[in-house]
């Protein structure tokens, strides 16, 4: 190809992109001219049978085709994305996609922590990450307890780990006051758990504390009982009562295991229940004195209760739900049924 050859190649194959129609008709000029097997890359291969005094300039002509092809080509492009956006009508309206809705478990944090601000708890809150002195030392837990095995515990190190309850939270609010302490703890917690439906390896919690002085105003289970069926009445409805079962934790003495009456059947024995009427939700009693010593209280002089919940048991058993991974998937097909 000679230099005249390539100015009327230049001119055909500007003169073609200008009048393009629109957007495949610019792709296939693009191909054509540009592409690998394209027009232009053919004649820059061909340059080595150019005559070596000829070559400069032809080289400096194809490379000026190439800049003004490119150019041509967006511009045509850029003009057919504008008279597509002129195309569109401004005037239809907006497409209403719906209201949301507060996830479920949001919502069991937010009304148990209006439930509890109407009994003078407030809300304290603590770290994530803690380190083993709050988690299980001052929890009175013992070193060989299988809760502080690797298998049962994210662990970062020998000290750091992921809070396995939101009890830590109770214990810095101890040491960082003095009585009288009425807090909930909300949070989120982490253990190496999903053997099945009801149980994930991260979950939340809410617990309670209540710390005063003995002489003064002595704190009892009575008291925690009270608290604890004034929130199930509340959170449940008016027919939930309450029940304690003897049991063991190692932050509390005496230990009870609380039970609701089961909201589905009354009371009378259901599937829900499994026939028994009553639905195990929370842990509580009163705290161990060696608890209030290490935090710095004289068990001789307060006295106080403690307990604790999953917010995702009291969704799944409220909304009916049957899988706890539901509440994790973010699957509108599940949360719009709840807003």
């Amino acid at each position: 190809m000679t230099l005249a050859e390539l100015e009327i190649a230049q001119a055909a194959s500007l003169k073609e992109i200008a009048s393009a129609s629109d957007a495949s008709a610019v792709e296939s000029l693009r191909v054509k001219y540009i592409g690998r097997n394209g027009s232009i890359p053919a004649v820059i291969k061909a340059m080595k049978d150019v005559p070596k005094e000829e070559r400069p300039a032809f080289g400096k002509a194809v490379q000026l085709w190439k800049a003004q092809v490119e150019s041509a080509l967006q511009a045509k492009g850029g003009s057919q994305s504008a008279e597509k956006t002129v195309e569109a009508d401004l005037t239809l309206p907006g497409r209403w996609w719906g209201l949301g809705a507060k996830h479920p478990l949001s919502r069991v944090i937010e009304d148990s922590a209006a439930i509890f601000a109407k009994l003078g708890f407030t809300v304290a809150d603590g770290p994530e990450i803690e380190n083993r002195f709050n988690n299980f030392t001052a929890l009175n837990t013992p070193a060989h307890h299988p809760s502080m095995d690797r298998s049962d515990t994210f662990w970062f190190g020998e000290d750091s780990l992921l809070r396995t309850q939101t009890s830590p939270v109770q214990i810095r609010a101890m040491m960082s006051n003095k009585p009288p302490v009425r807090v909930i703890c909300p949070g989120r917690t982490y253990r190496r758990d999903t053997t099945d439906a009801t149980h994930s390896a991260n979950f939340h919690q809410i617990e309670g504390l209540y710390v005063d002085e003995t002489a003064t105003k002595p704190v009892s289970l009575a008291d925690l009982k009270s608290v604890l069926a004034y929130f199930a009445r509340e959170m449940m409805g008016e027919c939930v009562t309450v029940r304690f079962r003897p049991h063991f934790f190692p932050f509390t003495e005496p230990s009870v295991e609380v039970d609701f009456t089961c909201h589905v059947c009354k009371g009378k024995g259901c599937n829900v229940c499994k026939q028994s009427g009553w639905i195990e939700v929370a842990g509580a009693g009163m705290v161990d004195p060696r608890v209030f010593k290490h935090v710095g209280y004289d068990s001789e002089k307060y006295s106080g209760y403690a307990f604790g919940f999953g917010v995702e048991r009291i969704a799944m058993i409220k909304y009916g739900i049957p899988d706890i991974r539901w509440l994790y998937e973010n699957d509108l097909r599940f949360l719009s049924q709840l807003g």
